[in-house]
């Protein structure tokens, strides 16, 4: 299988360490909600069209986590839960993960799910083959 760019930027899919991920940036967006909004619904058709599970990483890292934009992201990874096996998160202070997490909750999915300070390890996480 030959690699794509999705709209974000990112190659799909991404081989590390013997497995797939798709990357999500949804970093450096700072306060412009709009065009991360506008991105989100890009990064949903494309997941969408792919009509395969896949391991998705989420950059947070330099992007304002208001309520608005936390509950934007929570439903956009509901309208794309069924086709994610494992979801990672890195870039949220503590504050803004117990946010992330009680959002989650209010529509619970059975999407295995992790925060992560380091990418590395979020990337591992992912492609380990436990869950």
């Amino acid at each position: 299988m030959y690699s794509v760019k999705s709209p974000g930027g990112s190659l799909y899919p991404y081989y590390y360490k013997g497995g797939e991920i798709h990357c999500l940036k949804y970093g450096s967006f700072y306060r412009n909600k709009d065009a991360l909004f506008a991105l989100m619904k890009e990064e949903e058709n494309f997941i969408l069209g792919k009509q395969r599970r896949m391991r998705i990483w989420v950059d947070f890292y330099k992007t304002n986590l208001t309520h608005e934009v936390i509950a934007e992201f929570a439903a956009s990874i509901r309208r794309i839960a069924p086709t994610i096996s494992k979801l990672s998160i890195v870039g949220c202070p503590a504050f803004t993960t117990w946010r992330i997490r009680s959002q989650f909750r209010k529509s619970p999915t059975s999407i295995p799910l992790k925060f992560f300070i380091d990418p590395e390890d979020a990337k591992t996480w992912l492609v380990a083959e436990s869950m």
